[in-house]
């Protein structure tokens, strides 16, 4: 066996005939250039990943003679962690190491190539030279999340390497190296109405900014502007003073500069700072109250639309009395359930807007700023099968999961610690799972890796995440590259058969997922806590589905399925399940959550998440490089017309789409809708009634198309987009 193959030699992109003289930045340039004949330049874009690696890579990776020198090196130089390597022999290591460079692995685009480097891999500390190829830093993450298990060590580098499943950025970047943050995505914390809550959740905001973690909090239970304090009027600041601590605190921490601090702030609609919170964010606002880079969600329940429909007036209720009155923060409160009682109560202090003017001040704000996010309260708590109420989700609004309040003593401590949410997240390629030897296999490996991102995660400066991860071991695997699959197969996305696919495919997704958590449950005697009371054991969440449902109902589907490894449960495989779980229980409280992967999608050869490509060849800014270019996966000259953009198919046929997938998906999906340039507020209006009519749970980011250039500026281009 080569030097190569035992991880230390060169690994190289797709070999191409390299064009004379053009460097790989403008090798990936031509990309974005039709040819003579009106055709796009794959080939260009392969070759650029080509010359990268020997203009650039290869030029600048530190040399070992063997792998045992490489090992040594960095161990002993605090590069890698040595407990990782600890449970296993060096045998073991070498072969697994092997196994890896076995597959054979090229990047197939210059972007996912150079993403990785720029990115992922591990660089001497100056940060000049690279001391990883995508091979090692594929063993470092099995070898850390298997933690001894030889077994599972091979089978997380097969899914890998093989591009079937990609744990998420901080997962992929941290694993196995001395110096580094967690390999959790996100997390999500409570702020209740006192200032000991406040102040020990900014303190929380920036320990977890550090370790490289973006942060979204809860203000909804914080006590308006002007509202009483220790009795006397007009004493509250509201939330407004609360979200500009948490964006210097953001803006300071970070993880090592790898990672900048992010964070979100979540506000139920029916909060009575809710306009004030909204202005925050336009373009003209005074800069006293203007928020730059905190990202705002608002919590919207069902009697909201409901309101707006009729043309009424909404109330706002002031948390610090509803809180007095029912006996629990405003946000553990249904505004929906409790709105005509509230209203009426004379205890609750309370002031009106109208409902159609929030919905169109609401969407003036994301016509401007892409923001808010947007999470339907009620849609959201119906489907969710665990005890208790979710009220807020995380910066890209995918993550759905019950917390509960903490409670403090004067000096900080904990007088009762609550539970706050941690993302523990990773993808699968829905192309390459399809076409995964055993599906089954794959999603099981999956939930395996991502269950041990949870079991090795223990945040002790910030308890209440600590003791939400222990209780619920909530995990959330995602999907990414559902156009690129349909292109491949020459479906339309949102056509039929699209929608067809999307409903089999989620439907076996989670029919998986569930075996996997009920058999680490029986393997280690262990359900996670309150799963007596879920959905789960009374066999509710079960019942709301019928087995028929999952079968593919058009022939194109039924082709697809058959000719794979998925199995489509029938009735008898889902009370099988149903009686196993109740028997055995489940290790994950939560299992999926589709985020909207962005670098992972790059180097996996993906489309992110499951909407659909924004343009054929996308355009990004990379750093000192500038501009890069990237073509939708599995795209060729010969099947264009399936690669429709995200702003043509419309947001009707995407919102469809989610739909149907969300059916199937314990917490959110991460939407993203896209508008052409002559949208106007309206359109934005009917889009948010259309995705709640539908059952959508979540709305991210607004997107609308920017004025295409007239062609005089870069002729012949494929993607012309200013």
């Amino acid at each position: 066996m080569t030097e190569t193959a035992q991880g230390v030699g060169r690994s190289v992109a797709e070999p191409v005939q390299p064009t004379e003289q053009l460097d790989f930045h403008a090798l990936n340039a031509l990309l974005n250039l039709y040819d003579d004949n009106g055709r796009i330049q794959f080939d260009k874009d392969r070759e650029a990943a080509n010359q990268y690696f020997l203009q650039h890579v290869n030029q600048n990776t530190v040399f070992f003679h063997d792998l045992e020198e490489k090992i040594e090196y960095l161990v002993e130089n605090r590069y890698y962690d040595p407990e990782v390597l600890e449970p296993y022999d060096f045998a073991f290591i070498k072969s697994l190491f092997k196994r890896a460079y076995a597959h054979k692995f090229r990047f197939r685009t210059f972007l996912g190539a150079y993403k990785y480097y720029t990115s992922y891999t591990l660089k001497t500390f100056d940060g000049r030279r690279y001391l990883e190829r995508y091979e090692d830093r594929v063993c470092m993450v099995a070898l850390t999340l298997a933690a001894g298990d030889t077994a599972l060590a091979e089978r997380i580098v097969d899914e890998i390497i093989e591009g079937r499943f990609q744990p998420a950025t901080p997962t992929f970047l941290n694993s196995g190296k001395a110096q580094r943050g967690e390999p959790v995505s996100c997390f999500l914390l409570r702020i209740e109405d006192n200032m000991e809550s406040i102040g020990r959740s900014i303190n929380s905001a920036l320990q977890l900014s550090k370790r490289g973690g973006g942060v979204a909090l809860l203000l909804s239970n914080i006590r308006e502007h002007g509202a009483p304090i220790k009795h006397i009027e007009n004493q509250s600041s509201g939330v407004i003073p609360v979200m500009k601590l948490l964006e210097d605190a953001f803006s300071y921490a970070n993880q090592l500069g790898a990672r900048q601090g992010a964070g979100a702030v979540y506000l139920n609609a029916h909060h009575p700072d809710i306009m004030r919170f909204l202005d925050t964010k336009r373009e003209n606002a005074d800069e006293k109250i203007r928020i730059k880079t905190l990202s705002l969600g608002v919590v919207i329940p069902d009697i909201t639309f409901e309101l707006a429909k009729r043309d009424d007036d909404m109330y706002l209720f002031s948390p610090y009395d509803v809180e007095r009155i029912y006996g629990k923060p405003f946000a553990d409160i249904s505004v929906t359930e409790h709105y005509e009682e509230m209203v009426e109560d004379p205890r609750i202090r309370k002031r009106k807007i109208n409902a159609r003017h929030f919905f169109q001040t609401l969407a003036e704000i994301q016509f401007e700023s892409g923001y808010p996010y947007i999470m339907f309260e009620d849609t959201v708590n119906r489907a969710n099968p665990i005890e208790g109420r979710i009220t807020h989700s995380n910066l890209c609004s995918e993550i759905l999961q019950v917390s509960t309040p903490s409670e403090f003593n004067e000096d900080l401590t904990y007088s009762r610690i609550g539970d706050d949410i941690s993302c523990n997240l990773g993808s699968l390629n829905i192309a390459e799972a399809v076409d995964s030897g055993d599906f089954p296999a794959t999603i099981e490996t999956a939930i395996r890796a991502l269950t041990a991102v949870a079991d090795q995660t223990s945040i002790d400066s910030v308890p209440s995440v600590r003791q939400g991860n222990e209780h619920s071991h909530a995990i959330g695997l995602g999907q990414m590259n559902l156009h690129g699959f349909l292109g491949r197969e020459r479906i339309h996305y949102g056509s039929e058969e699209g929608l067809d696919f999307t409903n089999v495919y989620f439907a076996a997704v989670m029919y998986e997922c569930l075996r996997a958590s009920m058999t680490l449950a029986r393997e280690r005697g262990t359900r996670f806590t309150s799963f007596e009371t879920s959905d789960y054991a009374s066999g509710a969440f079960f019942d709301r589905y019928d087995p028929a449902d999952f079968a593919p109902r058009t022939d194109r589907v039924r082709e697809i399925i058959e000719g794979s490894t998925i199995h489509v449960p029938t009735a008898e495989d889902w009370a099988a399940l149903k009686k196993d779980v109740a028997e055995h229980g489940l290790y994950n409280r939560n299992l999926q959550a589709v985020p909207p992967t962005g670098s992972i999608s790059y180097i996996n050869n993906s489309t992110s998440s499951i909407h659909p490509i924004a343009s054929r060849i996308e355009i990004r800014k990379e750093g000192k490089i500038g501009r890069v270019y990237y073509p939708a996966p599995y795209m060729t000259n010969d099947n264009l017309e399936y690669y429709e953009d995200a702003y043509e198919i419309g947001f009707e046929k995407i919102i469809d789409t989610y739909a149907v997938a969300t059916k199937y998906v314990d917490q959110g999906l991460s939407l993203t809708l896209f508008f052409k340039d002559t949208a106007t507020t309206r359109d934005i209006n009917r889009a948010q009634i259309y995705a709640w009519r539908k059952g959508i749970k979540t709305i991210y980011y607004i997107r609308l198309r920017q004025t295409a250039l007239t062609g005089t500026e870069v002729q012949g281009c494929v993607s012309c987009m200013l």
